[in-house]
């Protein structure tokens, strides 16, 4: 990737950006708003701000596409062949979109270029195959019945994501909800709407129908609620915060009784024993497992959990590997951190950095803001020490570059130690012993268990938590499940 295509493309103006409704541009009711870049605290553009009677508009323009089946009725080669399309383009469009989503929520360009792009662009390419794959069943019956089971679209399917990877998050969401039939509303949050926007450019020009694919911006506790609270939406799904996914819950119930998929984020524990194959390696790795993206991953393992014979070897190691990041620009090609996506997620990283001194634990790197002159919103990489089981930073999400560490003694110490919090969503084990490997992925109440490695899974598996990090299934085939209802066919003969 050449640096001056990058700085081409970091100065394009924006221009003001509206709602996508049934195929067209469409104002809001409500106010627009300033877009800032974290990257400078400079404005970039402004975005609409959507209302409830915006929201159902959308609402009824995906409700219309469903029932007159203008996608859902497509046979399944012509559905794979736009979905394909819009893998294409968004590998076309690739550096434009990687540009204007880190512009837009600071991460890094290195890891938006795979993880967004490159990882929107491959999950609409898995769900094109499976959607082909996807058979009912013959139930067994007696000889004058059929009993059939059918799969069938679930219908309009509204779609929440975060700030924190919109592509990748947001493709999750999308590609098997179409690939299945269904039409969708989507609300991108309102600190990273613009990738997502052009999304919908993409998908329209691949051809998907008009009104099958909505885009609401605006806030929360405005759209979002409103897109929650709406009769017309038969699922939800939602990728952030435990209190909004506690009221997104609250919604369905005053509603509809829409099905409501959360996922939480976590607390995610990162276990290393004595005998891990390479404590340098590992070290490396689990640095990048917390501070990639500023922290800002929901799978990130934020709590380091080290057997006390090589707790100081390891914790200097750490250390050593978190100086040696460079934190900058996350435009430029050398910088390997990037920004915090906003001031007030930056205010509250620094808040919990100072209620863990506070609570008795050691900030031995980082620690505090850096890079201040540039406008911008940027954190050292922070690591704490003598981290306990009751402090705040133990059990609560910083969602941000903030590594807590406690050493442990015994297998079942860590065990207990892992699953001490409300979360379940990833963790990590380190270790040569293929049998406490073993018993680790048994014990430890996670969606996903790393062993000698952080991070890395692809499509073919599911990624769900348990606990309070939610319900259901993103990636894989099991994510299917989620916008498909059983329909049984019962024929006597």
């Amino acid at each position: 990737m050449d640096q001056s295509h990058i700085d081409a493309l970091r100065h394009v103006e924006i221009a003001p950006q509206k709602l996508f409704i049934d195929g067209s541009w469409q104002e809001a009711s409500g106010e627009a708003f300033d877009v800032l870049s974290p990257i400078d605290g400079q404005k970039l553009t402004t975005i609409e701000g959507a209302t409830a009677p915006d929201v159902e508009r959308a609402v009824a323009a995906a409700r219309r596409a469903f029932e007159d089946g203008r996608w859902r009725d497509m046979p399944p080669a012509g559905r794979k062949k736009v979905l394909h399309k819009i893998a294409d383009l968004i590998e076309q469009y690739a550096l434009e979109l990687t540009v204007l989503g880190v512009r837009d929520n600071g991460t890094e360009f290195n890891m938006a270029l795979k993880a967004e792009a490159g990882s929107a662009a491959g999950t609409f390419r898995y769900y094109a195959e499976a959607l082909d794959k996807i058979y009912g069943e013959v139930a067994p019956t007696a000889p004058d019945v059929l009993g059939l089971v059918h799969h069938t679209p679930v219908g309009v399917v509204g779609a929440i994501v975060p700030w924190n990877f919109p592509l990748m998050i947001g493709a999750w969401k999308l590609a098997p909800a179409l690939a299945t039939g269904n039409s969708v509303v989507l609300k991108p949050a309102e600190t990273a709407s613009l990738s997502l926007l052009r999304l919908a450019e993409i998908c329209a020009e691949a051809g998907l129908p008009d009104g099958v694919l909505n885009v609401v911006t605006g806030q929360g506790a405005v759209t979002g609620e409103a897109l929650a609270l709406s009769h017309d939406v038969d699922v939800l799904v939602f990728t952030g915060s435990g209190g909004v996914g506690r009221r997104l819950l609250e919604y369905s119930a005053r509603s509809n009784l829409k099905r409501v998929y959360l996922e939480l984020g976590g607390k995610s524990p990162n276990i290393v024993f004595a005998d891990a194959p390479d404590l340098g390696l590992a070290a490396k790795v689990s640095a990048m497992g917390i501070f990639r993206n500023s922290g800002q991953v929901c799978v990130a393992g934020s709590r380091l959990l080290v057997e006390r014979s090589v707790h100081d070897e390891f914790v200097a190691l750490m250390a050593a590997e978190a100086e040696k990041l460079k934190v900058g620009d996350p435009l430029d090609l050398g910088t390997q951190i990037g920004a915090v996506n906003s001031m007030p997620q930056l205010e509250g990283n620094l808040g919990f950095v100072q209620k863990a001194v506070a609570e008795g634990a050691e900030a031995i790197s980082g620690g505090g803001r850096i890079l201040e002159g540039t406008g911008g919103y940027y954190m050292a990489p922070t690591i704490l020490t003598g981290v306990e089981r009751g402090h705040t930073v133990f059990q609560n999400e910083v969602f941000g570059p903030v590594l807590a560490v406690t050493a442990f003694d015994r297998d079942e110490e860590a065990v207990s130690l892992a699953n001490g919090t409300e979360y379940g969503l990833s963790a990590g084990v380190w270790t040569s012993n293929l049998s406490r490997a073993h018993r680790m992925v048994h014990g430890i109440r996670a969606g996903i268990v790393h062993v000698n490695t952080y991070g890395g899974s692809d499509n073919s598996v599911p990624l769900g938590g348990v606990k309070q990090s939610g319900n259901g299934h993103d990636k894989s085939l099991h994510a299917i499940e989620k916008y498909v209802d059983l329909k049984t066919a019962w024929i006597q003969l």
